[in-house]
């Protein structure tokens, strides 16, 4: 019997990746998940639904209760929570770094990411910032500059592609291997189970 895998579209820029993307190896390994992640950008999803920015700017008191549940459910995972200013960051240069790695280090180094952007407020489309999350993850941070390659760059855009075609439209994602999606961090827990055993 094949070892079930799942696929996790994050985004930098969204604030419920962020529990998920630290949570989500735990939780699939308890069940015996593979995690793929996949990275990629919410930008031209959101523009073609006709929005120009984050929903939660456009609809505010729906802002409001995001960063209130935020709070909570960072809370109750032990995570630290801060809003970064401004919202929604440009994770472009760590969206490309993240699509330049590989299985753990690609993992690794979103997590170090997600951690500066949302457990520390910084502001991750700085070098700076970028370059701190691939010392953390134990990666060279001159991988920056990878970041700024035509290949990388391509790899992305196709990323962003792929996920459109999907038909996902925010972020966090999970794909199981037979295409059934599920929206959200609270949603972890049931796609991991729907990648054992598929249901309905």
């Amino acid at each position: 019997m094949s070892t079930p895998v799942i696929q996790f579209w994050f985004e930098f820029a969204s604030t419920y990746s962020y529990p998920a993307a630290m949570r989500i190896e735990a939780a699939a390994k308890a069940r015996g998940v593979v995690v793929e992640w996949r990275p990629f950008l919410l930008g031209p999803v959101f523009a073609s639904q006709g929005w120009q920015d984050s929903p939660f700017n456009i609809y505010p008191t729906k802002g409001k209760y995001m960063v209130r549940d935020l709070e909570r459910t960072c809370a109750a995972l032990d995570l630290p929570f801060t809003m970064p200013n401004p919202f929604p960051q440009n994770g472009l240069l760590c969206a490309r770094i993240a699509a330049a790695l590989e299985g753990p280090l690609r993992a690794r180094f979103a997590q170090a990411v997600y951690q500066l952007e949302f457990g520390e407020g910084r502001t991750i489309s700085d070098p700076l910032t970028a370059a701190e999350a691939l010392r953390r993850a134990g990666l060279d941070a001159a991988m920056v500059e990878l970041a700024q390659s035509d290949d990388v760059k391509t790899a992305l855009r196709v990323s962003t592609e792929e996920a459109q075609a999907l038909g996902i439209f925010g972020a966090p994602t999970f794909v199981t291997a037979d295409k059934e999606l599920f929206w959200g961090n609270d949603r972890l827990e049931a796609a991991l189970d729907w990648a054992v055993q598929g249901h309905l």
